[in-house]
């Protein structure tokens, strides 16, 4: 799909199997640990392994898919020994040396267990094959028969065994020993070149055409909404932005654009590649839908339902047609049934008034949408990550940012291995502050029947896991619900390869940090003729926030008695735009430091 997409974008014919697989450019991006999306090589410990790694080549790739796997990644640490100082590799025989130089004195595929047996004992390849096959099948009774054929010989077997060509019984049985370690779980190279050459043909493309792979990558994950969030934040690393399907001019799956990748309409949830194969059908042929009515008179009768339009307007996939996603919720369920009604009327041979009306009057029937105004952000958002599984249009954290800078001492990423390191930014035992909001929560009995929390933390740039043990759970357990905007203090454990976490000691919730208003007025005139107007509005919201009032002009500033604070919320400050003007408002979140 990426090369298809390579090729219709910029008329440039891939043929994946004569790419050059060893360019350094690419090696060098695997080595590194940017290998999301890359097949085999995402996990991170493979990330890891590769960071260490650093391969040059097909070959080491090959080797790396051989030995990331239980058994032969024992071998790792010497492999890597022998990689990067191959002058202090030891063989235990020179026999050995031909056969696993170019793997820098290891065991790495089962060839070389065959050629091991071949060169150092002198079995025959049919033979070498049968011990290959006992090692891997453990067949225990097998490999003893073959270890005393190995060491000593059998004549009448044709085998001359490792003691008549001068290699002695400690040694033979020592290189036995590592063959059956590491060929019950190894592969055959041949298989792992396989993986490898697939591994760089997805590193090819994700290094020179990182947006016709990430959305080929994110329409092979269509049906998994958590691989879908995982990749888009890849995307969002890599600069490349998410933008909202759209029923004009997306598609199916997700589709490289100049700015960014179109969200794939199939991945709405509720909607379904046959109510999207039928919209996009209906769109090239008839053109661009033109309004919600025109939408849903073309595809009436057909996939589309109510839970359909709701979902593709969630999504923000009809943003391009007139009106807000508030107005088309409120209009489309009444739109739908006026064209049931219309089709009725046509087939029962009834004139309608559009039969009779001109065009001028025909605009003025139309059924127009309700004058409802927009959903507040979080609403906009919430209903997006409900259909889409992520946030497209912004992020419920993106106006806490002042007060999250102000309070936090460290993000998400910091608990995170970073590309090109081995270990995170924070340190074991550190006590740190992070703020975000809770997307995940798992509760667990422990043995003494109490209760404990694994959460998940949330910021503006990734997520890390909190621990909440027994003692603290019960002080607040009340503010550990999903989408809960808190700060937490608490202690950082730190494990190796693996993303730190943090260990809570307490719990703040945003809502709970203090805030102030701030007003501004040009003069003390000015606030006179607005004070009124000002305490009835700050009447209708009674809350714990404290109203500061700023004279411009006097330099004075004057806070405003406990029975004047308020509640800051959207609503409120809407109102105080319109009396003061928003470039006169101002909301200050206090410092949480006397919290934790």
């Amino acid at each position: 799909n990426a090369a298809r997409q390579v090729e219709e974008n910029y008329g440039i014919h891939l043929d994946m199997g004569k790419i050059d697989y060893n360019d350094k450019e690419v090696m060098a991006s695997i080595g590194t640990g940017k290998c999301d999306g890359v097949f085999q090589l995402e996990s991170s410990g493979m990330k890891n392994f590769m960071k260490e790694l650093k391969p040059q080549g097909l070959e080491d790739i090959i080797a790396g898919v051989a030995l990331y796997r239980p058994g032969p990644m024992d071998f790792i640490p010497k492999y890597l020994k022998g990689k990067n100082g191959s002058s202090g590799i030891l063989y235990d025989c020179p026999a050995l040396e031909p056969i696993l130089k170019p793997t820098y004195g290891c065991i790495v595929y089962q060839e070389q267990v065959m050629q091991i047996v071949r060169d150092l004992a002198g079995y025959t390849m049919g033979r070498s094959d049968l011990v290959r096959r006992a090692m891997s099948k453990k067949k225990a009774s097998v490999m003893e028969k073959e270890r005393k054929n190995f060491v000593y010989g059998n004549p009448e077997e044709g085998v001359a065994g490792c003691i008549a060509n001068g290699i002695d019984e400690k040694t033979a049985n020592h290189i036995y020993d590592e063959m059956i370690d590491f060929a019950r779980y190894a592969f055959n190279k041949s298989h792992a070149a396989c993986y490898a050459v697939v591994a760089v043909q997805t590193a090819y493309l994700k290094y020179y055409y990182p947006k016709e792979f990430m959305a080929a990558l994110l329409t092979s994950v269509m049906e998994n909404t958590g691989k879908i969030t995982e990749y888009t934040m890849t995307c969002r690393q890599m600069g490349i932005a998410i933008l909202p399907p759209d029923i004009n001019g997306g598609e199916a799956k997700f589709t490289p654009a100049e700015d960014g990748i179109k969200y794939g309409l199939a991945a709405i949830k509720s909607v379904g590649r046959p109510v999207i194969e039928e919209i996009v059908a209906e769109r090239r042929e008839g053109g661009a839908f033109t309004s919600l009515k025109d939408l849903c008179a073309r595809l009436s009768g057909r996939a589309v339902n109510k839970r359909a339009l709701e979902s593709l307007i969630k999504a923000g996939a009809l943003d391009c047609l007139d009106g807000t996603r508030k107005q088309k919720m409120s209009a489309y369920a009444g739109i739908l049934t006026g064209i049931s009604q219309e089709k009725k009327a046509a087939v029962a041979g009834q004139m309608t008034l559009f039969d009779f009306a001109g065009e001028e009057a025909r605009e003025e029937l139309e059924e127009k949408l309700p004058d409802v105004g927009e959903y507040d952000k979080e609403m906009i958002l919430g209903f997006e990550k409900e259909v889409l599984g992520v946030y497209i249009s912004g992020h419920p954290l993106e106006e806490y940012i002042p007060v999250m800078k102000q309070s936090i001492t460290r993000t998400t990423t910091d608990f995170a291995v970073a590309e090109g390191e081995k270990a995170s930014v924070v340190r074991d035992n550190e006590v740190a502050v992070i703020g975000g909001m809770i997307v995940d929560k798992t509760v667990k009995v422990t043995r003494t029947n109490s209760m404990m929390a694994f959460i998940t933390l949330e910021d503006l740039v990734g997520t890390v896991e909190v621990i909440v043990f027994p003692k603290d759970y019960e002080n607040y357990r009340s503010y550990l619900e999903e989408d809960r905007k808190v700060f937490i203090k608490g202690r950082v454990t730190v494990e190796e390869d693996k993303p730190a976490k943090l260990i809570c000691q307490k719990i703040v919730p945003f809502d709970d940090v203090p805030k102030q208003l701030w007003i501004q007025c040009q003069t003390k005139t000015e606030y006179r003729e607005k004070e009124s107007a000002l305490f009835d509005i700050l009447g209708k919201y009674d809350g714990q926030h404290t109203v500061l009032i700023y004279l411009a002009k006097e330099r004075a500033k004057k806070q405003l008695p406990n029975s004047r604070m308020t509640d800051v919320c959207p609503e409120l400050l809407q109102e105080l735009y319109l009396l003061f003007g928003e470039e006169n408002i101002k909301v200050v979140q206090m410092s949480i430091e006397k919290f934790l």
